[in-house]
């Protein structure tokens, strides 16, 4: 014989024909029509037991059972219909209060959701898929929250200190004018050297006050791209050579290995910035005398959706690999991991060489999300390797 549990998979598998039904939906059909099934056998089977135990004794005519008897038997149609109506009525009540019970327990959890803290979702055990649903989601919104809060600090944090630097380069700006002006007979020397200290004051003036700008339009602005088709090797040959008195200013050198003619379709200013950024963040890190590797090279997305190729290049080219390397302090996993995030600085004491508003790497990485690419940083041995991968569209 066949058991509840074994019965309610058979009208499960018979519900489940309906692709769009619910789980819960079809479990709790299954349930109904199962125990009012039980229901309706249990009747008729204690009605055959009772008929045939009325036949093992002796009645007397006036004995009140036998009267009942009688009676339920002269009016069995009725006494059946009554029994099977009442049943079927307080089963589908029953049955039809369960989903506004669980209703209500989805509604407290909704409220719950709204206004997440550390305790979890707590739902009966029917609902036990929906509650792992949405313990995930409150799990998801606490950790964006806490995300959200971290970079807000980060942020604020930032702008204090952006504040703070400015009165230096701008102190030191007047004080030297103010000394040009007041000694009208100063040497040439002295008046050379004070121009050049004022000029790099300014000049640094002017870095701190682009970051204010660059926090501002990466709070207020959203990013969007204007792809056309360029030469990919050649925009780098440019940027290479562009920032050759730069690596002569910090005692270092190239390492290039760029494979020609490789075209992408991507929107260049942006991917310029992401590349501009890359460089930089090399350079500031650093050995000196040392060499900053880049390296271009023709890859595969390795099954991630691209579109195809360009013509005349092989199928197995749908993207582009981009590798900035530099031999600097390793960057300790716990940093790197937080390395692409808004306002995160490596150098937490904003020293003049590397002070920075820690957006570049995230601008970067939302620029390469954009083009439907990946970026990644590793650092060991002394060294730091950031490596994009670009579809060729």
């Amino acid at each position: 014989m066949l058991s509840s549990e074994k019965w309610k998979g058979i009208i499960e598998k018979i519900l489940g024909k309906n692709r769009n039904m619910r789980h819960l939906t079809r479990r709790t059909l299954a349930e109904y029509i199962l125990t009012l099934a039980l229901f309706y056998c249990g009747v008729i089977v204690l009605l055959f037991l009772a008929w045939n135990l009325s036949h093992c004794f002796v009645w007397q005519a006036d004995n009140l059972l036998y009267r009942m008897l009688s009676w339920v038997k002269e009016y069995l149609l009725l006494v059946l219909g009554t029994i099977f109506l009442a049943g079927w009525a307080f089963i589908t009540w029953h049955f039809m209060s369960k989903p506004l019970c669980y209703l209500d327990e989805i509604i407290r959890a909704s409220q719950q959701l709204a206004r997440p803290g550390s305790d979890p979702i707590v739902l009966p055990a029917a609902l036990s898929n929906i509650q792992d649903q949405l313990n995930l989601t409150r799990e998801k919104a606490l950790r964006n929250a806490l995300l959200a809060k971290e970079a807000e600090q980060r942020k604020n944090d930032m702008v204090v200190y952006l504040a703070h630097d400015l009165k230096t380069p701008l102190t030191s700006v007047i004080g030297y004018l103010s000394l040009l002006s007041q000694e009208p007979q100063i040497s040439p020397e002295l008046r050379a050297k004070y121009t050049d200290i004022a000029l790099k004051k300014a000049e640094r003036l002017e870095e701190l006050i682009n970051e204010f700008f660059d926090i501002t339009r990466f709070s207020l602005t959203t990013l969007t791209l204007e792809p056309r088709r360029i030469n990919l090797s050649r925009m780098l040959e440019q940027l290479v050579s562009e920032f050759n008195p730069i690596l002569s200013e910090k005692s270092l050198s190239w390492e290039t290995d760029i494979e020609p003619d490789l075209e992408i379709l991507c929107d260049p200013d942006k991917l310029e910035r992401v590349i501009d950024n890359l460089i930089r963040n090399a350079l500031n890190y650093s050995y000196p005398h040392t060499a900053v590797r880049l390296s271009l090279h023709r890859a595969s997305m390795d099954g991630q959706s691209v579109l195809p190729a360009p013509e005349g290049l092989s199928d197995s080219f749908d993207a582009v690999r981009l590798c900035v390397k530099n031999h600097g302090k390793t960057i300790a996993p716990e940093k790197l991991s937080h390395i692409f995030e808004q306002f995160f600085r490596l150098d937490s004491s904003r020293s003049s060489a590397t002070g920075g508003a820690g957006l570049g790497l995230a601008i970067a990485k939302e620029i390469v999300t954009l083009h439907g690419g990946t970026i990644r940083a590793e650092s060991e041995s002394e060294s730091i390797t950031f490596t994009v991968l670009l579809p060729v569209g």
